[in-house]
This record gives structure tokens, C-alpha cells and sequence, in this order.
């Protein structure tokens, strides 16, 4: 782990997506986060220490899903599956697929499997199954604040966590999308990399942007306003709004809680997901694994033993 010193920043943005607005001055206290997304390898640990099932192993329950299809309710995740050529980039089911059988132990369904990845990042993990494995680990996931502050690396208010041009360089900074998104990548790695196969931040912290998003804490809201934000002092130690708030307003019959999910994956692309940067943020719901969310932790000053 890594130690990141407490201080002020300025948190959000106003130039890019609307749910990142608005930018604001935000104080933390100092903690200890991983160096790393967590990998299969270590998951693999906790699994075998606990015999923990992953959300993505049990079938749902039908009362969550009111009007969903039987041959839905089936233990699975979602799976991206690339089209073989160009798509409506307004409609992701073209690309992504709920797959049965697919879990942390088989990234690609059925036949796959994550013995050859043990230095890539666990992915299929719901909310809960990261939670489990924090408490575990006698750690916490962090707050979303607290990711971004480690994502920025010692910058501010740069557009990257390595500063202000994607690529200095002619260097690829993260492992994103390259190539015309979602039939068409050019990247060296077709899916998630190994964990510090890019360069770390000035924290030393690896792939904080792309490879996989990760699990915060925050409930989401489409703004990150709350009341202590709208008060003549900064917040200090934000902990997000409130989990009603978060239930996606397109669903109303399915009311399953959205968290907030940060630093962009390796299907973020300039064409399509321009969130490869410390203040993008995306809501995903807690019952959801996918292939390309996964997380890491943090201890927080005064609880590290």
C-alpha cells in the first residue's frame, strides 16, 4: 500500500460530462490505498480462506427483477462481446451481453478461465463481493473523493492523472480503447492488462485510469451537490449522497442502488467513453459484475495496525 498524505483539492469538473459538475474545493484526512487493483490472485486467496460465492455465482432473486425473463435469472454477469463491425454507439447491449457462467474464475463465460491471469485485475465483482473482501483484508473501500484525490497523483486540476495531453509523447499513458470503438481495438492488450503494465502516478499508484473501473463507496447522484457543498466551508472527508437518490430513474420498477465506479476501463475510448481521467465517474448498480469493474482498498489514517 501506499501512503497519500491529507490535503485540499479541487474535485470534479465542469468541462467534461455533467455528473462530473460541479468542480469543487474538498479536504481528506491522510490513508493508506493499494498500489494496485486487486488481482485474481489475490481474490483467489480470499476465496479459498472463506469459501466465499460471488454474486455473479448465485442466481437472482425473481423479486428484484419484477417482468425479467426466466432465462435471465440465472447465475451470470454481463460480458463485453465486441460486433464485428461498426454499431450504434447509443446502444450498448450491441456489445455487452449477460452470459451464464460467467464469473470471476471464468472472465469470458463458460471454457474461460483465470488461471493464466493471476497479475490481471479480478473483474465480475458485485458491491457486495468487494465489501466481503475489504472487511476480510481489515480494510475499506474508499470514499469517492478519496479515489480521486489518489488518482491525481500530487496534480492538480490537470485533465490526467499524468497531466494534460492523453498520450505525451506518443505514449500511451493506460491501457483504454484503441482504435474505433467497440469493433475495432489496436491496443496491445484485447481486454484487461496485467496490473502495472502502464506507469505509475506520483503517488506511485498503478492504473488508477483504465484497465478497470473500481468500486467506491459514494452512493451515486447525477451531481455531487449535498448540503456541506453549498456551506461557506469545504468538506472535509465527503462521504456522497444518499442511496435512495442513487435508484436510476429510467427503471422505476427495479429498484436495486447505484455506487459510484471511477477511473474508466480498457473499453474507454476518444470515440465513445472519454471518462480515462481522475473526475469521471459512472453509476453502477450494486448487484452488477462486469467485465471490466474491479477495485482495490484503503486503510484510513489511525486505523492501520
Amino acid at each position: 500500500m501506499r501512503w497519500i498524505p491529507g490535503g485540499t483539492f479541487r474535485m470534479g469538473s465542469d468541462r467534461h460530462y455533467p455528473e462530473e459538475a460541479p468542480a469543487r474545493r474538498v479536504a481528506l484526512d491522510g490513508f493508506w490505498i493499494d498500489e494496485a487493483p486487486l488481482t485474481n490472485a489475490q481474490f483467489a486467496k480470499f476465496v479459498m480462506d472463506t469459501g466465499h460465492r460471488t454474486v455473479a455465482e448465485i442466481p437472482p432473486d425473481p423479486r428484484d427483477y419484477p417482468g425479467a425473463l426466466p432465462h435471465m435469472l440465472h447465475p451470470g454477469s454481463l460480458v463485453f462481446m465486441p460486433p464485428r463491425e461498426p454499431v450504434n454507439l447509443r446502444f450498448p447491449s450491441q456489445w455487452w451481453t449477460f452470459m451464464a457462467g460467467a464469473d470471476w474464475r471464468h472472465p469470458y463465460g463458460p471454457g474461460s478461465a483465470s488461471e493464466g491471469l493471476h497479475d490481471h485485475p479480478v473483474v465480475h465483482v458485485a458491491f457486495a463481493d468487494a465489501e466481503a473482501y475489504a472487511m476480510w483484508a481489515g480494510k475499506a473501500l474508499p470514499t469517492e473523493a478519496e479515489w480521486e484525490f489518489a488518482a491525481r497523483g500530487g496534480l492538480e486540476e490537470t485533465e490526467f492523472a499524468w497531466g494534460n495531453v492523453l498520450d505525451p509523447g506518443g505514449t500511451l499513458m493506460a491501457n483504454i480503447w484503441e482504435g474505433q470503438f467497440p469493433h475495432r481495438n489496436t491496443s496491445s492488450f484485447e481486454r484487461t492488462s496485467p496490473v502495472g503494465s502502464f506507469p505509475a502516478n506520483g503517488y506511485g499508484l498503478s492504473d488508477m485510469i483504465g484497465n478497470v473501473w473500481e468500486w467506491t463507496t459514494d452512493w451515486y447522484a447525477s451531481g455531487s451537490r449535498d448540503a456541506s457543498q453549498q456551506s461557506c466551508c469545504i468538506p472535509r472527508n465527503p462521504r456522497g449522497g444518499r442511496e435512495e437518490d442513487s435508484l436510476d430513474p429510467g427503471q422505476p420498477r427495479i429498484r436495486i442502488p447505484r455506487k459510484v465506479v471511477k477511473g474508466g476501463s480498457h473499453l474507454c475510448a476518444p470515440n465513445y467513453c472519454r471518462r480515462y481521467r481522475p473526475a469521471a465517474r459512472h453509476a453502477q448498480p450494486v448487484d452488477t459484475s462486469m467485465s471490466h469493474v474491479g477495485f482495490r482498498c484503503i486503510i484510513r489514517e489511525g486505523n492501520r495496525t
